[in-house]
This record gives structure tokens, C-alpha cells and sequence, in this order.
């Protein structure tokens, strides 16, 4: 009883050294998810151009995926953390285990919904047989066995929410690492294993994120000792049910609209040549590299602004949100300058052919512009969604992306040169950034400053 009355570090610690020590762990492992998707595509290049189209085709299903799995996993982590700052221990138990169950109940439903589209949802996009059979196989393999996936983001999160980050950062980088080691071995067929292609792509991905799963769950057991996962007398509660998806849903909207804006952008993009939706789908590989740790900041973040909402702690807030910011501007602009200095370099990783550089070089560096703001938006997204305004957040993804930027992509092309369909990105993150600053001094009036008032 005394060990859960004791005051978690979330409330007590120096922000800067909280904020270190929980955010540069994620990062790592956010850096380490990236290199991850990164060496995926780099084996699945060397197979052929047509392989790497087709696992840049199925991105928009698998990012749905995460979606779900992830937006479901910060609302657990967000009011996890905050009832745990409230001192409402039975409540924080109550929404980890509700998170736990609907993740697997998600995964049921995408496994059976990918069986059944998978070929359909290739043939919308190409008629090229090559790219359909590539792309069926990855991506019914991946729904099939997508359990690996829900569980570890679910898990990790949990051990987020209590600040637990540098057990979240284990799971997550043994699962990327054994992920690289059998990228090859089962692509290519080294030693005793067969040559299984994009099927061996695939397949390390699952054996990583089941691996990642194991790991987490035993973490939990053995180290969250101020959460107490047990089925015993588990119920599901409608209460708790809405909850848990009144913050998930615009998280989980946000990341979803991403799946509809590289369906549509994908179909604008197959109209100059199956090589641009190539350069594309490298394009979200390698910004990964420069957003990943900005989430890794964003995940560091959260749920100490959350504790210290429920703690009614605003002076821990406004630090946590200033540090945070300066960090992810600061990453943002390192990005920028590797992206405009080195595109060659970067799409030569993935055996560019000459055709890919002359579309590739161009993209990077008028995408990567948007950068130069990209971090601040991050930052004031999270800021909505832990302090009970994750709708904010929800209206500044659809705007972005299917209220600007698609419709810009659209217009643009018209122009007959894909190089005018990569402004569609800045154009759209200007009006992002324009959003999320008066959303943010929204929040901030409304949420933070009364607790200051409340103290006097």
C-alpha cells in the first residue's frame, strides 16, 4: 500500500532531467524503429523496383493498422497516466486492461478484412500482375499475423504511461534489430533458410513484432509494479470502452487519414510512372528517420503533461511543453539540412536507377521544406491530446492532408510534371502550423491556466 502512495517521478523530478529521461530512450528506440523501415526497404530494392512499389502500395493498409493499434495505445497511455496522477489506481487498472482486450479484438477484425481485399485493393491501384502478386503476399501476411504488431504497441505503452521508457525502449529495439538480422536471411535464403523474397520481408517484420510483444508483456509483469494486469473478474464496461476511444478515435482518425492520403496521392502519383510512387514510398521511409525521434519526444512527453494535468501542476506543464518544443524544432532543422545536402545519397541506399534519382533528387528536397514548422505541429497535436482536446488534433490532420494537401497534389499534377505535385506538402503544412498554433494557446487558456488560478 505504501509503494502506491509513493509519488511517481512524473510529478517530482526536474522537468529537463524528467524529460531526458524519458524521452531519450523512445528516441532511441523511435530511431531504431526507423532503421528498422528503413533496411526493410533497402533488402526489398534489391529484389526489383516493382517489390519496392508493391510494399509502398501496401502502405496505406498497414498504416491503417498501426493506426488503430497505436491511437488506441496513446489514449491508454494518456489516461493511464493521468488517473495514476489523480491517485485513482483501481482506474488505471481498469483502462490498461480494457486497452489491452480491444487491441486483440482490433486485430481479429483487420485479419480478416485484409484476407479478404488484399488482391482487390492492389488491382485498384495497378494493373501491372508483377506489383499485384508482390504486394498480396506482403500484405496478407502481415494482417494474418498482426497480433505481434497490437500487442507490442499496446504493451509498450503501458510501460510508457508509468514512465517506465527504458523497458519500452528494449522491447522495441530487440524486436527492430532481430527484424534487420532476418530481413536477408529469409529475403535472400542465407544458410538453411529458403529464399522466401517479399514473403521473407514480411515474415522477419512478424517475427520481430511477436518477439517485441513477448519482451513487453513480461516487462509489465515483472517491472510496472504500480499497474496490476490480471483478467481475474474482468468485465468490459461501456464507461470505460468510451473512454479509452473518446481520446483514441482522433488519434487514431489522425493516422488513418494518412492511409487515405497515400492511397489517393499513390493513385495521382501511378499516373506518371510506377517509379514515382516508388520515390514515394522510399520518401516515407527515410522522413522516418527525422520524425521517429520527434515522437520519441512527443511519447516522452505526453504523459508527464497528462500526471501533472491530473496533479493540477501547471508550472511541470508549461516546462515540459517549452522544452519539448525547442527539442523537436531543433531535430527538425538537422533533418532539413541532410535532406537538402544529401538526396543522391540517401536514394542510392535503395539501388536507385538513374530514372528514380532524376524523379527522387527533386522530391526530397521540395517535400523536406516542410520540415522547417513540422516539429511545432508535433508538439501542439500532443498537447491537445493530453489534456482532453484530442479532436483539436483530429481537425488539424483532416485539414491538412485531405482538405490541402490532396486536393493541391491533384491540381498540381495537372501541370504535367510530378515535381509540381511535391509542393502539395509545404502548401499544407502551412495552413498545419497556422492551426495548430491558435489550437494550442486554445488549450492552454482554457486547461492550464485555470489550474494556476486555483492554486492562488
Amino acid at each position: 500500500m505504501e509503494e502506491r502512495q509513493t509519488e511517481n517521478k512524473m510529478g517530482v523530478m526536474p522537468i529537463g532531467k524528467l524529460l531526458v529521461t524519458m524521452s531519450i530512450p523512445m528516441m532511441i528506440s523511435m530511431l531504431v524503429q526507423a532503421l528498422y523501415n528503413v533496411v526493410d526497404s533497402i533488402f526489398v530494392a534489391m529484389i526489383s523496383e516493382d517489390a519496392l512499389t508493391a510494399v509502398s502500395l501496401a502502405f496505406p493498409i498497414q498504416n491503417l493498422m498501426i493506426a488503430f493499434g497505436v491511437g488506441t495505445g496513446v489514449a491508454v497511455n494518456a489516461l493511464t497516466s493521468r488517473h495514476l496522477g489523480e491517485k485513482d489506481i483501481d482506474r488505471a487498472n481498469r483502462v490498461a486492461m480494457h486497452g489491452i482486450v480491444l487491441n486483440m479484438i482490433t486485430y481479429v477484425i483487420f485479419a480478416v478484412t485484409i484476407v479478404l481485399i488484399s488482391k482487390p485493393f492492389f488491382m485498384a491501384q495497378t494493373d501491372d500482375a508483377t506489383i499485384v502478386g508482390y504486394g498480396n503476399t506482403y500484405l496478407t501476411l502481415i494482417g494474418i499475423m498482426g497480433i505481434g504488431m497490437f500487442g507490442q504497441t499496446m504493451f509498450e505503452k503501458l510501460l510508457q504511461s508509468t514512465g517506465k521508457t527504458f523497458y519500452s525502449m528494449i522491447t522495441q529495439m530487440v524486436g527492430a534489430i532481430t527484424n534487420i538480422i532476418m530481413d536477408p536471411i529469409l529475403i535472400f535464403g542465407i544458410g538453411p533458410f529458403p529464399k522466401l523474397g517479399v514473403a521473407g520481408a514480411a515474415i522477419a517484420t512478424i517475427f520481430g513484432q511477436c518477439l517485441g510483444t513477448v519482451l513487453a508483456i513480461y516487462f509489465n509483469l515483472h517491472y510496472n509494479k504500480e499497474l496490476h494486469l490480471s483478467f481475474k473478474g474482468f468485465r468490459l464496461s461501456g464507461d470505460v470502452v468510451k473512454s479509452i476511444y473518446g481520446v483514441g478515435i482522433p488519434s487514431i482518425f489522425m493516422s488513418a487519414i494518412g492511409s487515405v492520403m497515400t492511397f489517393g496521392l499513390n493513385k495521382i502519383l501511378v499516373g506518371f510512372s510506377s517509379t514515382a510512387v516508388a520515390v514515394f514510398g522510399v520518401y516515407f521511409k527515410l522522413q522516418s528517420f527525422a520524425f521517429m525521434p520527434i515522437f520519441g519526444l512527443n511519447n516522452g512527453s505526453l504523459p508527464i503533461i497528462s500526471y501533472n494535468y491530473g496533479a493540477a501542476k501547471p508550472e511541470r506543464i508549461m516546462q515540459t511543453i517549452r522544452y519539448a518544443t525547442v527539442g523537436a524544432v531543433c531535430m527538425m532543422w538537422i533533418a532539413l539540412f541532410i535532406f537538402q545536402m544529401f538526396p543522391t545519397q540517401l536514394l542510392l541506399l535503395f539501388s536507385a536507377s538513374e530514372n528514380m534519382l532524376e524523379i527522387g533528387v527533386p522530391a526530397l528536397r521540395i517535400i523536406s521544406t516542410h520540415f522547417l514548422v513540422a516539429g511545432f505541429s508535433v508538439i501542439c497535436i500532443s498537447i491537445c491530446q493530453a489534456m482532453r482536446h484530442p479532436n483539436l488534433g483530429l481537425i488539424v490532420s483532416i485539414s491538412r492532408q485531405l482538405v490541402v494537401l490532396l486536393p493541391a497534389a491533384y491540381i498540381l499534377s495537372q501541370f504535367g510534371s510530378v515535381n509540381y505535385v511535391w509542393w502539395a506538402f509545404p502548401i499544407a503544412e502551412v495552413v498545419s502550423v497556422t492551426m495548430c498554433l491558435c489550437f494550442a494557446r486554445y488549450v492552454l487558456k482554457t486547461e492550464v491556466q485555470p489550474l494556476y488560478h486555483n492554486k492562488d
